[in-house]
Order: C-alpha cells, then sequence, then structure tokens
C-alpha cells in the first residue's frame, strides 16, 4: 500500500509537472489530483523539490529498463553485452537530442537542464549495469580482465561517435551504410571482450 501511494505521488506529479511545468505546480495541485490530503503528501515527501527528484529517478530508470532486464536475465554474459550495446544503440538512434524520448523531452518542456540530469542519472545507472555485466564474464572466465576494463570507455568513444553520424546523417560521407551497422558493431566490441581462450 505504501509503495502504490508514493507512486501513484509520484505519476501525478510527473503529469502535473509536463502540464504546467515544475515551478508551477504547487504541493497542493498534486494532492488534488491525486485525492489525497496534504498530510498524505508530506508524510512521502518533505517538500515538492523530494517529489521532482522522485520523478527525476523514476524517469532515468525507465530509460535503462530494458538493460536492467537483460543484466538480470539468465543468458551468458556474452550475450549479455552483446544486447547491452544493441539496447544503447537504438537509444542512440531513436533520438536526436541526447538519447532522450519524445515523451521526456515533452515533460519538461525542453528544459535542457532538466533532460541533462536524468541523462546523467540513467548513464549512472547504465554504467553499473554494464560493469556487473562485465565482471561476471571475467568470473567464468569470458571475459579478458584488461579488455574488461577498457571496455566502458571505449563503448562512450564508439557511441559518441554513432550519435554524431546519426544527428548529422553523415554515414554516406564516411563511407557507411547504417543498415546491419548495430550487429557489426556490437560483434566486433564483443570479440574485444572475449579471453584469449575463448577466441580459440
Amino acid at each position: 500500500m505504501v509503495s502504490k501511494t508514493r507512486d501513484k505521488l509520484i505519476e501525478v506529479a510527473r503529469q502535473l509537472f509536463a502540464n504546467k511545468g515544475v515551478e508551477n505546480t504547487t504541493m497542493s495541485d498534486i494532492a488534488t489530483a491525486s485525492d489525497k490530503g496534504r498530510r498524505t503528501i508530506y508524510t512521502y515527501f518533505k517538500n515538492k523539490r523530494e517529489i521532482y527528484n522522485a520523478v527525476l529517478e523514476r524517469e532515468s530508470e525507465r530509460l535503462v529498463q530494458s538493460m536492467r532486464e537483460v543484466a538480470d536475465s539468465d543468458i551468458p554474459p556474452t550475450e549479455k553485452v552483446r544486447k547491452f550495446i544493441l539496447s544503447r544503440i537504438i537509444l542512440v538512434k531513436s533520438d536526436d537530442k541526447a538519447s532522450m524520448t519524445e515523451k521526456l523531452r515533452s515533460l519538461f518542456n525542453l528544459d535542457l537542464n532538466r533532460i541533462e540530469r536524468i541523462r546523467k542519472l540513467a548513464l549512472a545507472k547504465e554504467n553499473q549495469i554494464l560493469q556487473s555485466m562485465l565482471e561476471q564474464g571475467v568470473r567464468n572466465g569470458e571475459f579478458d580482465p584488461k579488455q574488461a576494463r577498457k571496455f566502458p570507455s571505449t563503448l562512450v568513444i564508439v557511441m559518441q561517435g554513432l550519435y554524431y553520424s546519426y544527428v548529422n546523417n553523415n554515414f554516406e560521407n564516411i563511407g557507411l551504410v547504417p543498415a546491419g551497422l548495430e550487429d557489426k558493431i556490437s560483434d566486433f566490441l564483443v570479440e574485444g571482450l572475449k579471453s584469449k581462450s575463448q577466441n580459440k
């Protein structure tokens, strides 16, 4: 019951922030829209900033949900990392504004500072998810430890380059065809991770 009430308050606040703006939304607005008294809201949140931070947290979690599901699955680490990379590429491809969805941009009326905060939260979570998969792969001998340490920074650089190419649509200029590029990138990166025994 506690989490359901809290979840409802967060969702109501998210909708109000999207429609009225964060600054124009009051605690009374949230209480009225959620059919809860102000006292109930203050049981869960000290102030509007706490609700706002909970909305940011929830939105960042939505962005990494598919990656978390991959990390929690029973498939081998090599396949987990491959799917993680493909999920990351889909995010890059699906948006030309710092990998954010349309819904997220509309939520904060193109307020780039708020979008950037959500993006940073999501990236921190992505990094934790990736790190857990890499550690699992090293433990069971699938990944070379040295390569696993280099992998996160390599992936960031690759994603930045890919993002640039999608935003500028310059694939033809650099002699690439976007179709099938996701599989080529993920195959190349995963092969570089594998331990020598796995490559034999």
